[in-house]
């Protein structure tokens, strides 16, 4: 059961090939600078008087480096992590039990915390303000609390809907940053240590193709390098260059700004059904055969930020920009029949 709902090597599900790309400490982390600089301070203060860092909420679009960064802090921290998600703690016993087995200095990392469920919520509350575990014992009349101390910990909690998050769970978390979408030089360098990590050779121009259309993303620039290398190695010399490197991504359908084929599905579709819009995203999902929390968390945050789509009170709508792009006239640009 607690393998189902902790990982106490914090590794998860994930593969050793991504575990062996993830920056280990706050230097060998890409972007995010003034993130990175408030971390540093924050965790020379707690190591200085011997306490656990304060609690940490990070949020912001998938793909970010939020993990990766909570595993970062676990090593500045010389702390053990252990890792869940909100959706895994089912009952308020699965967290009792988690709490239960930390140490002191450990960190608890939560992905998905806006998921967790009311009950499991509500226990946690006590754990992260008071470093005690309420537990009731007996039913009805005879029903008893006894309260349990805890180590003192770190939780850190992940989430892309920070919109869903309860606020007193929020209000429990005493550093809250928001993570951005990463510069083109940035994304630069990732896939430039990426490479390297991974024993590729590429140059300028490939690496300048692979950050440019990894939609500011980290995960999209590392899942794209391993498919441009799996081309290279096949189709060419083994050496991704610039023409290689736009060969293997025209061939995954993305093109020279980060559109995939989901994103441009989802554009034609506002278009094509919806006279471009406004349109819910519900409507959209259904037309689409997605989820809607696939649109909202995965494809908007990337086609708002660059301009091709727009939130108004009404829904969604298609800006002139993504027309453009498409190679899709613009309705406003009709010409206007003559009344004379």
């Amino acid at each position: 059961m607690e393998e189902r709902i902790v990982s106490p090597k914090a590794r998860g599900d994930e593969t050793r090939v991504e575990v062996s790309l993830r920056p280990r400490t706050l230097d060998e982390y890409i972007g995010q600078e003034q993130i990175k600089e408030s971390l540093r301070i924050a965790i020379e203060a707690a190591r200085e008087r011997g306490e656990p860092l304060d609690h940490v909420l990070l949020y912001g679009p998938p793909g970010l480096g939020k993990t990766t960064l909570a595993h970062v802090i676990a090593h500045e921290m010389g702390a053990d992590i252990h890792i869940t998600a909100g959706p895994a703690i089912e009952r308020t016993g699965d967290l009792a039990s988690i709490l239960s087995n930390l140490k002191r200095g450990d960190v608890l990392f939560i992905d998905e915390v806006h998921r967790l469920a009311r009950p499991v919520e509500e226990l946690l509350y006590p754990a992260m303000e008071e470093f005690c575990l309420d537990i009731v014992i007996g039913k009805g009349p005879a029903a008893r609390t006894i309260r349990l101390p805890l180590p003192r910990f770190t939780v850190i909690g992940a989430t892309t809907r920070l919109a869903l998050m309860t606020s007193p769970l929020r209000s429990r978390f005493g550093l809250v940053y928001r993570l951005d979408f990463y510069s083109l030089e940035a994304m630069r360098q990732i896939v430039l240590r990426s490479a390297r990590l991974l024993g590729v050779e590429i140059d300028e121009g490939g690496v300048e193709e692979i950050a440019r259309r990894s939609r500011g993303t980290p995960r999209v620039a590392n899942r794209l390098l391993r498919r441009v290398r799996d081309y290279a190695q096949v189709r060419a010399d083994g050496k991704i260059t610039r023409e290689v490197a736009k060969e293997a991504l025209n061939l995954l359908e993305v093109d020279e700004i980060g559109l995939d084929a989901l994103d441009r599905k989802i554009l034609l579709t506002i278009i094509d059904k919806f006279d471009g819009g406004p349109v819910g995203a519900e409507a959209i999902a259904a037309a689409v055969g997605e989820e809607p929390d696939t649109i909202a968390d995965v494809v908007e945050p990337y086609l708002m930020r660059i301009g091709f789509l727009e939130r108004t009170p009404r829904g969604r709508v298609v800006t002139r920009r993504a027309y453009e792009h498409l190679g899709i006239p613009y309705p406003g640009d009709a010409a206007q029949p003559r009344l004379f």
